[in-house]
């Protein structure tokens, strides 16, 4: 049956919401149209602010007390919910239309049984007996792969782990066999691999089901893996409409091409082909310019075509699938020629080694004081959060470590930063051994060398000083200048150094956008000239193109100050294009580290080929092999005796993984992986990224591959 002879379970025509303040009406969405069908699904990207979370909200119809539709239709199944009753809203959410938020805690309430809350939902949609609402609940669990649904049923909130929330809130929604599910970022906090694992969990819910989605997120990998179909949003509006292979090869948008160029496809290179940012920001909803609300920001901007009137939407010509674009002159670009790249830069030489860890440890105790712990002498057991941690860094390098949530990377850096000390092994910091010694007791110099740049900059910004009075308070705290004259001085080249306006010295956080006080945090972590900074997380939180941004900004105050970043991600597309060398830990163990082309290619160790497997990959030049983890992570308390991953391991050899710990085979210069299955086995493993033949061109001038892709 063709889209033309279906009925679409949701049109959305010439949609306009606005929201009412004090400054007046305030227009958030403008002139939207989608069209989805039974089964379909379909991807809306953009940056923060452009409107994507409004859309699905006015689904919902969960606009505020100041928000609403003021134009247009959303017809679900025929009927226009712009005009339902409360009650009549009431019995289709949750039922009909059922939506996953970013934040499973946000959806779960922490007072009640996850048994409880699921029942709810066939209980009051459906008017059904608890016994059947009890068996409905159970079974979805066992459907989303949770273990034991009777003992998660008995469970609160607070009792499972951020992955198997995600995976209740992913049942409630289809208890009721929505017929349309909206998703609003609902992988974002998660680890690649549970990542990739509710990814497709959905995917064959919602096949079986015949439901409709609409999948709203920043990562273009994720919408290319997931969806049919694609609408790229910009400040309120839709500006690019296709099918995935017709957007993703043929872009016609100068923002869609700009998205690509922000992203580190796996052809992207920090020297020779270095990420672009967007310029400039995105328009406040009262602020948009006249005519293309992108022309600001637009390299191919032409005042007289682009600077006044409505841009409408218009076909693209010559295409095989429905394709439009929101732009006046995309008829005389040339796609085909390649856009302004960024600088190009030469490879940093590398110094001598600046960090050594050698053996590791770190435990905390646990203490149970019951009779019967007491009795059986095990009344004292220990978390082993880091065991064994062997590797080094140089001048001017920079070193990933990569691993789940629970592999131990963070409570490794709280050691580094002395927050936290060692139980067992060394860590040497230019030729001082720290491991013992806490960040109170540690050398001003040495303090003030060795730097953090935070995940989240709220946490770790002082709402009440200004930007300036909190980079000044470094510079003096180091010992770096202490004339007011020569700090205030220093704070504006910091600035600069980081690209921010100098005026931004006498702000306060609250008036920062989330890239903007990122920049902050790294200007404040090199103000005390660091030789090391650990970078945590820094751009999990942020935009695609202000991702690209501050990963620039990084790299060129590297390259400006030598410094070596050790930088903690999940991130494995990311570390690909930024990190020299990587640090592949699991349950507190190293299994994998080498440089970055040594990770990436075979041999590898089986985890680090499920994490690579499980990277959303941008570029539909590039296939995988799909690999997807079974389990979860075993408790830290009751490690494995043998290797650590046997529990999941897909290549599991035997006995051996379970009782002996694996040996560190040695693969050249610096490649170690610990493995019981030998070198030879493991070399013969095909590589997880190979390269497909990109789809036929569909206007007979040769297709234009997403910028990026060779």
């Amino acid at each position: 049956m063709t889209a033309e002879t279906r009925m679409p379970v949701l049109e959305i025509e010439n949609l306009c919401i606005s929201y009412y303040t004090r400054a007046g009406e305030i227009p958030a969405v403008v002139d939207y149209n989608l069209t989805i069908y039974e089964g379909e699904s379909v991807g809306i990207v953009g940056e923060s602010g452009c409107g994507k979370s409004t859309v699905a909200m006015a689904i919902m119809r969960y606009m505020g007390s100041n928000g609403g539709i003021v134009g247009g239709s959303i017809k679900f199944k025929g009927r226009d919910i712009t005009h339902m009753s409360d009650e009549e809203l009431r019995q289709m959410r949750g039922s009909e239309i059922a939506m996953i938020y970013q934040e499973p805690m946000a959806a779960l309430n922490p007072s009640l049984t996850i048994g409880a809350q699921l029942m709810e939902v066939p209980i009051i949609h459906e008017g059904v007996s608890e016994k059947e609402a009890y068996e409905r609940s159970r079974d979805m669990l066992s459907d989303v792969k949770l273990p034991d649904a009777d003992r998660v049923m008995a469970a609160y909130p607070h009792q499972i782990s951020g992955g198997q929330q995600q995976r209740v809130v992913i049942a409630m929604a289809l208890l009721s066999k929505p017929a349309l599910l909206l998703l609003d970022e609902p992988t974002t906090a998660l680890d690649v691999t549970v990542e990739a694992g509710i990814i497709e969990l959905i995917a064959e819910i919602a096949s079986r089901f015949g439901t409709a989605q609409i999948f709203i997120s920043h990562n273009l990998g994720l919408v290319r893996e997931t969806c049919d179909r694609i609408c790229v949003m910009y400040s309120g509006e839709a500006v690019e409409t296709g099918t995935i292979d017709d957007v993703f090869n043929r872009m016609r948008h100068p923002y869609t091409r700009g998205l690509f160029g922000a992203i580190p496809l796996p052809s992207a290179n920090k020297n020779d082909r270095p990420l672009v940012a967007i310029p400039g920001q995105l328009p406040l909803p009262h602020e948009r310019p006249d005519g293309c609300n992108f022309g600001p920001r637009c390299e191919y901007f032409d005042a007289g075509r682009c600077g006044s009137g409505t841009i409408a939407m218009r076909a693209v010509p010559d295409s095989p699938n429905p394709h439009e674009t929101r732009c006046a002159r995309f008829e005389q670009i040339d796609w085909d020629k390649r856009p302004n790249l960024g600088k190009v830069n030469e490879p940093i030489e590398l110094g001598d080694t600046v960090l050594k860890i050698d053996n590791m440890r770190k435990y905390y105790e646990l203490h149970d004081h019951s009779i019967k712990a007491m009795l059986s002498g095990k009344g004292t057991r220990y978390v082993k959060a880091n065991e064994t941690l062997s590797f080094e860094a140089r001048k001017a390098e920079i070193v990933a470590i990569v691993g789940e949530s629970g592999c131990g990377k963070s409570t490794f850096a709280k050691v580094l930063m002395g927050l936290e000390t060692a139980t067992e092994g060394k860590i040497i910091f230019n030729n001082h051994e720290i491991q013992d010694t806490e960040v109170q007791l540690r050398p001003r110099e040495q303090v003030s060398s060795l730097q953090m740049v935070f995940q989240n900059p709220n946490d770790t910004l002082n709402p009440s000083m200004t930007v300036g009075s909190q980079i000044s308070r470094v510079i003096r705290k180091f010992g770096v200048e202490s004339d007011p004259d020569k700090v205030h001085d220093r704070v504006m080249r910091l600035l600069d150094l980081v690209k921010l306006p100098r005026d931004f010295y006498y702000r306060r956080p609250r008036q920062l956008s989330g890239g903007q006080k990122q920049r902050v945090g790294v200007a404040r972590a090199f103000a005390g000239h660091p030789s090391m900074v650990i970078a945590d997380e820094p751009l999990s939180a942020l935009d695609v193109s202000v991702q690209a941004a501050v990963t620039e900004l990084l790299m060129d105050i590297q390259r400006d100050y030598g410094t070596t970043l050790l930088f903690i991600s999940h991130d494995l597309s990311v570390v690909r294009y930024l990190a020299d060398r990587v640090v592949v830990m699991y349950l507190g163990q190293i299994m994998e580290q080498g440089t970055t082309e040594e990770i990436f290619a075979p041999p590898y160790h089986p985890y680090t080929e499920a994490l690579l497997s499980a990277v959303p990959i941008a570029d539909t030049t590039v296939g995988k092999r799909k690999i997807v983890l079974e389990g979860n992570l075993p408790s830290v308390v009751n490690p494995p005796i043998g290797c650590p991953f046997h529990t999941r391991c897909p290549r599991k050899i035997g006995k051996i993984c379970e009782d002996e710990r694996p040996p560190v085979l040695s693969d050249g210069d610096g490649h170690k992986i610990a493995c019981h299955i030998a070198l030879d086995e493991l070399r013969k493993i095909e590589p997880v990224f190979f390269t497909v033949k990109p789809p036929p061109p569909s206007d007979g001038e040769g297709a234009t591959t997403a910028v990026g892709a060779e």
